[in-house]
């Protein structure tokens, strides 16, 4: 008899998923997150990556007991950016309904297939604590924004 599996949020999971709930409510409320990544998985930066960056990344939250709870940082995977000179990049947004938190909003971080894990243990530890990323990490992480007329 195969062993019963329970996703994150306490529910029985459909054999051969990792989270998908096998009772289907429509009306339970997501699981709350402090901050979402976006994590660019499409065919030029996946090449750059060489690792499965956004499992890889789940996993370290696992460890520091980030993938749950009021401090929770989700990651997602998206598709292409439209930023690939950056090779691969992820979007940081802040829960700012739930957090207030602008500081950390709508920030983009290149060349992320460089980084190591400690790296981003250093990262998931400022958006826990509070820090603010753009004064703890170096300028030349950020991937600036302007508008083009």
């Amino acid at each position: 008899m195969p062993k019963v599996k329970i996703n994150e949020m306490g529910q029985e999971v459909v054999e051969g998923f990792e989270c998908k709930p096998k009772d289907f409510d429509a009306n339970r409320p997501i699981m709350h997150y402090k901050y979402q990544i976006y994590i660019c998985d499409d065919e030029r930066c996946q090449k750059a990556s060489k690792t499965d960056k956004a499992k890889e990344l789940r996993e370290l939250l696992k460890t520091l007991k980030l993938n749950q709870g009021k401090d929770r940082i989700k990651i997602s995977r998206s598709r292409c950016f439209g930023a690939c000179r950056y090779r691969q990049v992820a979007q940081i947004n802040a829960n700012t309904q739930a957090n207030a938190d602008s500081a950390n909003n709508a920030l983009w971080l290149k060349h992320i297939h460089r980084y190591e894990l400690d790296k981003w243990r250093e990262i998931f530890e400022l958006l826990r604590d509070g820090g603010v990323l753009k004064e703890q990490l170096n300028s030349s992480e950020f991937i600036e924004m302007k508008v083009y007329e």
